[in-house]
């Protein structure tokens, strides 16, 4: 059954809420590639104008969030969903009829795959938008039961026992494939300086030079990772 339009219009807000993580069952996250920062800007405009003047898809869909890479070059998707199924009825009956009119706008964008995550936790706030979001995306052994589970443990603990966490860090919001073998991080972060300091410290990644964040170094079923950072671009909930 096709599911009801139940909000007439999109509404911005500065960040998605990870503090309601209780209502999330599925969060859906993919990349665009666009080429240059002229093109970028233009799919960010056109995204906006497709959502903004179509109703709300469903009651399901939670919060849809755009961050723009730093590169100049990509465009990095998060939406928040109630649950799975919901996902799947938009994109049978809502998701090309929106990205026909981006591609329209912005012919030739590449689409680089879907991944599925569950929200696990959030460490930190950010009351105001970040101005920088760095995600953190990793792969790991499937012959190793929850080590995705387990390296988010070991970071969030080498986070909460650093002497000294780098500045500029306000929040680190862990999400897991269903599966356990990947892991998505979407930390945000005063500003892409803050993160690159941060790296440049004496201590591995952006921590100290301690026992648990060199766990997480050592860390043996962990596979391929990496991060890209992003300056929000946009994000729509309901409007009330």
């Amino acid at each position: 059954m096709k599911s009801a339009v139940v909000k007439s219009a999109a509404q911005s807000v500065i960040r998605p809420d990870f503090a309601r993580a209780g209502e999330v069952g599925a969060v859906k996250a993919s990349t665009w590639r666009l080429g240059t920062p002229e093109r970028q800007r233009a799919a960010v405009d056109a995204i906006a104008g497709a959502w903004e003047r179509r109703p709300w898809p469903a009651a399901a869909l939670l919060s849809y969030t755009v961050l723009a890479g730093t590169d100049g070059d990509s465009l990095f998707h998060f939406s928040q969903w109630a649950d799975g199924p919901a996902y799947e009825e938009f994109f049978r009956t809502s998701r090309d009829e929106r990205n026909a009119e981006v591609d329209a706008a912005v012919p030739g964008i590449v689409r680089v795959g879907l991944d599925d995550y569950r929200p696990y936790r959030s460490v930190g706030t950010a009351a105001a938008s970040p101005g920088c979001v760095v995600i953190v995306e990793a792969a790991f052994d499937p012959a190793v039961p929850d080590a995705a589970r387990a390296f988010a443990d070991l970071v969030l603990d080498a986070r909460a026992t650093d002497p000294a966490p780098a500045a500029g860090g306000l929040s680190g919001n862990f999400h897991l494939s269903p599966d356990g073998t990947r892991m998505l991080n979407y930390a945000e972060w005063d500003s892409e300086q803050a993160h690159a300091q941060a790296l440049a410290s004496p201590g591995p990644g952006v921590g100290s030079d301690t026992g648990q964040w060199r766990r997480v170094l050592d860390f043996a079923a962990l596979g391929t990772n990496g991060f890209r950072r992003y300056v929000p671009a946009l994000a729509l909930v309901p409007r009330p």
